[in-house]
């Protein structure tokens, strides 16, 4: 399932006619990095890959004053069946990519406790600014914030606070952990 694919052919469907900037600037105002893997960037080539397939279509040219000439876009029917795809596909989707830190605590038998201890604490303080980051949205309600919004931002929250979890159970038992990997013997 193509993240980037579904966020255009989306928001086309459900706010109608648009060119690339306005699909861009939806990305960053419905905050689409906080949930998803679609970066505002990809956004210009998907669309024109869409309209090469068929799944878009581009309406008219535009052009203010000494602006850039803008094309207006719309989805085809053929595009609305996709997109219908690309739902399901996300829906019936269940995706945990697997963290590297747990290959590392799996296989180093060579990382001491210090460093390893070190490489944690960071990675929980990138954990509890990100946490932080989703608690201070939480409070703040953006424009056209809506109940999916709400349910997309509790669902990020509540991963990030299962991580910093984990991380403190790591940290609890890294000991344990260090004196395992120090007794096995090197080849």
């Amino acid at each position: 399932m193509n993240p980037t694919r579904l966020f255009v052919l989306s928001a086309l469907a459900k706010r109608g006619a648009m060119y690339g900037h306005q699909i861009r600037r939806d990305a960053r105002v419905d905050r689409a990095e906080l949930w998803s893997d679609v970066r505002p960037g990809s956004l210009y080539g998907a669309l024109h890959r869409l309209e090469g397939e068929g799944l878009v279509r581009a309406l008219r040219t535009e052009q203010e004053g000494n602006l850039p000439a803008r094309t207006v876009y719309e989805i085809t029917e053929e595009g609305r069946r996709e997109l219908h795809v690309l739902q399901a596909e996300a829906l019936e989707e269940v995706r945990f990519p697997p963290d590297p830190v747990d290959l590392v605590l799996a296989t180093a038998t060579d990382v001491d406790e210090d460093t390893l201890r070190g490489h944690l604490d960071d990675r929980v303080q990138a954990l509890t600014a990100r946490l932080s980051r989703l608690e201070h949205l939480r409070e703040r309600a953006w424009p056209d914030q809506t109940v999916a919004d709400d349910l997309v931002l509790e669902h990020a929250r509540l991963r990030l606070r299962a991580e910093l979890e984990w991380h403190a159970l790591v940290l609890d038992q890294l000991g344990k952990l260090t004196a395992v990997t120090a007794e096995r013997p090197r080849a």
